[in-house]
């Protein structure tokens, strides 16, 4: 039985003033003006472009926040902020929360989208912005290459030769399943502003010999093949439920006899009112793109059904679905 929020728990929800705080942080690059020596409010305030009183107010609040830490007048990063919030640390990850910041307007629409049904924004961000994009998809992909070698473990892609990551990213997947299979080669498809990103990961990981890179729309371009199998991953939920099955379509049309569809996303229960995370995902979603929705793994299962696949299975609940094309197909 699920416990009640207290009263407390519930105002804290309704506070968003911290996050606030750390995304105009981030943006002013108040971490990085400090780097690794302490400095007064005046000092950092010239060094960002900022007036130095109202400055002094944020900065006592990250200090509060255990961001920041304060000796006399004198602010200095935590050890946190050190890590992940100074522009030149390996582990940066201000380019995430800058995006979240560039949504922020978005939210504010939030309660004129529901009353209306209709949504605010013609784009996303990504579109917008490319450049903030670019610097997005290298956060994620140092964070997914912790969690790749996992998900080709569990896939079982032994006795497979040819992977299409589809609408592939940075081609964190792809260089994480190529070094845990070394008798698999992968294509890369995606935009080809995209694109330029992923070659130079690839060149990274030493992988330009395995990995090709196929610059397109996957909603209008051919995607190539045969392969044998093909990864969708976090893709859907910015495409409406058509887009979806005429993509799930074209992979079917693309895969070799006997290949395997995998989709990998953020699906709801059966409820819609779970996982937590995820609904609240659904959300952003709505207020953050023109056409894009969370679904269900039953809607997963559904397009690759209509599509022809066989053996449709849930392989991770509300995270994987994966099936089959047919061998007499």
């Amino acid at each position: 039985m699920s416990r009640e929020l207290s009263l407390a728990e519930v105002f804290q929800l309704g506070y968003y003033w911290e996050t606030k705080i750390l995304l105009t942080a981030v943006k002013l690059d108040v971490f990085s003006a400090i780097d690794t020596k302490p400095k007064s409010a005046q000092d950092i305030a010239e060094r960002i472009g900022a007036d130095a009183s109202t400055l002094g107010i944020l900065l006592n609040a990250l200090v509060a926040m255990k961001l920041l830490t304060k000796d006399g007048e004198l602010f200095g990063n935590s050890s946190t902020a050190m890590t992940h919030l100074v522009r030149h640390s390996s582990q940066y990850v201000g380019h995430l929360l800058l995006l979240h910041d560039a949504e922020w307007n978005n939210w504010g629409k939030l309660e004129e989208t529901i009353r209306t049904g209709k949504r605010s924004v013609d784009r996303h961000v990504f579109e917008t912005d490319p450049e903030l994009g670019s610097n997005v998809l290298t956060v994620l992909n140092r964070i997914g290459q912790h969690s790749g070698p996992d998900l080709a473990k569990r896939l079982n892609l032994m006795g497979r030769e040819r992977l299409l990551d589809l609408g592939g990213g940075a081609g964190t997947n792809a260089i994480a399943f190529c070094q845990v299979y070394p008798e698999l080669t992968a294509t890369v498809f995606d935009l080809p502003a995209t694109l330029r990103l992923t070659e130079k990961t690839v060149k990274e990981a030493g992988l330009e010999s395995r990995i090709q890179l196929l610059a397109g729309d996957f909603n209008s371009d051919p995607l190539g093949g045969p392969y044998d199998l093909v990864l969708m991953s976090d893709i859907l939920h910015y495409q409406t439920f058509q887009m979806n099955q005429r993509v799930v379509e074209k992979v079917f049309t693309s895969l070799g006899p006997g290949g395997r569809l995998v989709i990998k996303d953020r699906f709801l229960e059966v409820s819609g009112a779970g996982p937590a995370w995820t609904t609240a995902f659904a959300v952003h979603i709505l207020v953050n793109t023109q056409q894009g929705s969370c679904y269900r793994a039953s809607d997963a299962t559904q397009w690759l059904t209509e599509a022809g696949f066989t053996s449709v299975t849930e392989l991770e609940k509300t995270a994987v679905v994966q099936g089959v094309k047919p061998r007499e197909a």
